[in-house]
């Protein structure tokens, strides 16, 4: 027992030593450690050079995919207008399985609806256009005759009866010209037709799996504040597209059948064909009112004898669209659906360039597109919702 108490003893003495050494140490390392200056933190300067050559990649790859989607157009034009149609009915669709009717359902009554009235304003054209084709000879004489008194009289022009006797704007070669533009268009015929097809089954498959394709858009984010900013984005665009068009229709139809009147007195040929045009062009903003009422100018110039008579349809047709555009139009829509006209105008320019008559169409829904998708991500001012936590 001795011999025990004496290693306790002993045991005891050397701890207690020992822990101040360890524990000055281990105050001595870590104020050592402390006042030792931190490691520089060295950042990699770019200079001018090196900014250029990544703005010149992404300006590379930018240009490369414009030319994709310009090379691609047969396939991407009817897919877009298929789902930008697609997301105008998104309201109707909502209310009709709100009403207990199946997706598949509302999916294939809604594209039959579409192709129905394509159809039909395709078969309302075509017997106007068709006879405007077989008297195309006799209306470019009479164009001539008509207009000759006036070219002549603009002397910087040189233009005289001869012109049109010889040369490249004789009658022989206006009427090769039409001859030839016949041929694009029976040439083009075909893959309008294929066009068709993938835009009637592109809208039928996304009518009817557009709730799962919302899902798997949302659920491709991880965060649930962008989870919630996606679903902000998905009902905004929809929201917008369903609204303007909605109204649009509405304004619009009330210009055609405004048109038809003006015909009809201004004694124009087949006013209910003014009035289908009238109601087409105004989807097409500036370029839609200015050949519409270039048009309808140079019929009733054609129609009439006197020239303020003939150019009295044109410009009642002109007042009354001006008056819905910045009466009517503003007084509905509000201010929810502003955008900057000079970059509607460089949308229209750019996607009829690419993507020719179809493309200056969804030039405006494409634009109303990317304005709602940046009020719901990048305008800070906007005061968003109380969301649940």
């Amino acid at each position: 027992m001795g011999i025990a108490n004496g290693i306790r003893k002993q045991a005891r003495k050397i701890s207690s030593v020992s822990e101040p050494r360890i524990g000055s140490w281990a105050e001595t390392l870590r104020k050592s450690t402390e006042e030792m200056d931190p490691a520089p933190v060295r950042r990699l300067e770019k200079d001018g050079l090196d900014i250029s050559m990544a703005w010149a990649v992404i300006g590379i790859f930018t240009i490369l995919g414009l030319y994709a989607v310009y090379l691609m157009s047969m396939i991407l034009i009817p897919i877009t207008l298929a789902v930008v149609v697609g997301m105008i009915l998104g309201l109707v669709a909502e209310k009709l399985s709100s009403l207990g009717v199946p997706r598949i359902t509302n999916a294939v009554l809604l594209s039959s609806s579409v192709t129905l009235i394509i159809v039909l304003l395709v078969n309302t054209l075509a017997g106007p256009l068709t006879t405007l084709a077989q008297e195309g000879p006799d209306f470019v004489e009479r164009s001539i005759n008509r207009f000759m008194p006036f070219l002549e009289r603009i002397e910087w022009l040189h233009i005289t009866p001869a012109t049109f006797q010889s040369g490249p704007m004789s009658m022989d070669k206006l009427l090769e010209n039409t001859g030839n533009v016949l041929h694009v268009v029976t040439t083009n015929l075909t893959p309008a037709i294929v066009q068709g097809m993938i835009f009637f089954a592109a809208l039928l498959l996304f009518l009817a799996g557009r709730v799962n394709l919302r899902k798997t858009i949302i659920m491709t984010f991880r965060r649930r504040p962008q989870r919630l900013a996606a679903i902000r984005v998905i009902n905004a665009v929809e929201q917008v597209l369903g609204f303007y068009f909605a109204t649009a229709s509405l304004i619009y139809a009330g210009l055609g059948v405004i048109m038809t009147i003006i015909a009809y007195f201004g004694g124009l040929s087949m006013p209910a064909l003014w009035g289908v045009f009238a109601f087409l062009s105004s989807f097409v903003p500036f370029l839609g009112i200015t050949l519409m009422t270039a048009a309808v100018a140079i019929a009733g110039i054609l129609t009439h004898d006197g020239l303020i008579l003939g150019l009295a349809p044109a410009v009642a047709f002109f007042t009354v669209h001006l008056l819905m555009e910045n009466l009517i139009f503003p007084a509905v829509m509000g201010r929810r659906l502003e955008i900057n006209p000079f970059v509607v105008f460089v949308a229209i320019i750019f996607w009829t360039w690419m993507w020719g008559a179809v493309g200056a169409m969804l030039a405006l829904p494409l634009s109303l597109i990317a304005m709602a998708i940046i009020n719901e991500l990048f305008v800070e001012e906007k005061v968003l919702p109380q969301l649940p936590k």
